[in-house]
């Protein structure tokens, strides 16, 4: 299941509602950790920003914290050496900015991970969901990641992200 919403206390809610107990949450966009306090007791978290503010405040969680940028390969691949799968992907990177790159974010790291959840937090995607006429193609998903394009791999095409979801299977 793939949760969208734009507040903040919705985005919590539909996260919470999603992460069973000893569940792995990959977190990315955590800022200074508001809603990893609401997880780390529940779950295993793995939480990534690249604010210099989310350094000092996440070390004072007991979460596994990366510093870094989640649209670089070295990332990604960092959290692939600590955990080759996640229950629940959390996605909240600025809110209401960039759905272009938040919905790649979310391609790759669900495409690598596949997560039986992802909640996301983002307006402009839901803006688009919410406007959207859907033609009488059923094309859905139950998981928490994109099952028709599974393995797929990354389309050439999002040059940023040189990560193909393929090279980091064994």
């Amino acid at each position: 299941m793939i949760k969208l919403s734009y507040d903040i206390n919705d985005y919590r809610k539909n996260l919470l509602g999603l992460v069973e107990d000893g569940d792995t949450v990959i977190e990315l966009g955590c800022h200074v950790g508001g809603t990893t306090r609401l997880l780390a007791d529940r779950c295993r978290v793995i939480a990534l920003d690249n604010s210099p503010e989310a350094v000092g405040e996440m070390a004072k969680l007991d979460v596994e914290f990366i510093s870094g940028d989640v649209r670089l390969h070295d990332v990604i691949a960092n959290v692939f050496e600590i955990t080759q799968s996640c229950d629940v992907l959390a996605i909240d990177l600025g809110g209401g900015y960039h759905p272009d790159t938040v919905f790649k974010v979310f391609y790759i790291w669900s495409s690598t991970f596949k997560p039986k959840h992802a909640a996301i937090r983002n307006r402009g995607l839901l803006e688009f969901v919410n406007s959207a006429s859907v033609s009488g193609e059923d094309i859905s998903s139950n998981e928490g990641y994109l099952e028709s394009y599974h393995d797929s791999g990354i389309p050439p095409q999002i040059k940023e992200f040189d990560l193909w979801t393929s090279s980091l299977k064994k």
